[in-house]
């Protein structure tokens, strides 16, 4: 179940992925599915255990194309361990309402993607989240729980001030919202509950046989009660200097570099 909507965020084979806090590594396979390099960090051992046999059988089944590459492995999303301008692409799902920092989980997914680069920022949607924090504490008050309900222009303001470029956002996942709101109203460890087991079965009948009449239903109530905001961005190119603005005959410089390089003139 696919969170991102690769039709409105591109992939091309060979494009260099990371999936921060990829869980149970959906995206990461849909990225190694579709030729990327991908990378899988989470800083759950037994999750990133569990993300490399997948990418093994995935490899083993030729599941993914000729030069697709596939890595899971444990780190932090507060101090990722990659050189700067790492990757093309980053995507990050469910995962910035868990974080305190979240702030300074924009800024490392900035430093390592590469400028022109694109990422896909997925959290709970502001509306059914609250319904769900209305109905039960268990919900969220729980170790390593929602720590934040974000609104859709909070989000944004954090992407905008990060230094990234939105393009574009949508809601997914309608259909599993009533689910959450039946596991908050008869508990949320309580999976015997017949609504709870009755809602479950239709979910994973949907997702199996994908009919057409939940997924024309769930188009339909996206915008109405789509449990997933996403949020789409790029890194913009800073912006480059010509050489007589840079004061240079070789070649092009970013303004950056012209700073730098004026700054130690103007020590010596």
């Amino acid at each position: 179940m696919l969170t991102v909507d690769f039709s409105r965020f591109p992939l091309a084979p060979g494009d260099r992925v990371l999936d921060l806090g990829c869980g149970a590594g959906r995206h990461a396979f849909e990225c190694y599915r579709r030729g990327a390099q991908v990378v899988a960090l989470d800083q759950n051992g037994e999750e990133i255990r569990e993300v490399a046999k997948w990418f093994a059988a995935m490899k083993e089944a030729g599941e993914a194309p000729e030069g697709a590459t596939a890595t899971a492995m444990e780190g932090d999303a507060l101090a990722l361990p990659f050189p700067d301008e790492s990757f093309d692409v980053v995507i990050i799902s469910e995962v910035m309402e868990h974080i305190p920092d979240d702030k300074g989980v924009l800024a490392e997914m900035v430093r390592v993607l590469k400028p022109g680069g694109r990422i896909a920022i997925t959290v709970p949607r502001y509306g059914p989240e609250k319904v769900c924090w209305t109905l039960s504490d268990a919900y969220h008050e729980v170790e390593g729980g929602h720590i934040r309900i974000y609104k859709a222009d909070e989000l944004l303001a954090k992407i905008r001030e990060a230094g990234l470029k939105p393009y574009g956002t949508h809601h997914a996942h309608a259909l599993h919202s009533p689910y959450w709101w039946l596991k908050c109203a008869f508990g949320v460890d309580n999976d015997k509950a017949l609504p709870v087991r009755a809602y479950h079965k239709l979910l994973v009948w949907d997702i199996m046989k994908k009919p057409l009449a939940t997924r024309v239903a769930e188009q339909a109530l996206n915008p109405l009660i789509g449990k997933s905001f996403v949020a789409y961005a790029t890194k913009p190119h800073l912006p480059r200097l010509s050489e007589t603005e840079a004061g240079t005959g070789t070649g092009h410089r970013t303004k950056a570099e012209a700073e730098a390089e004026k700054t130690g003139a103007d020590a010596k």
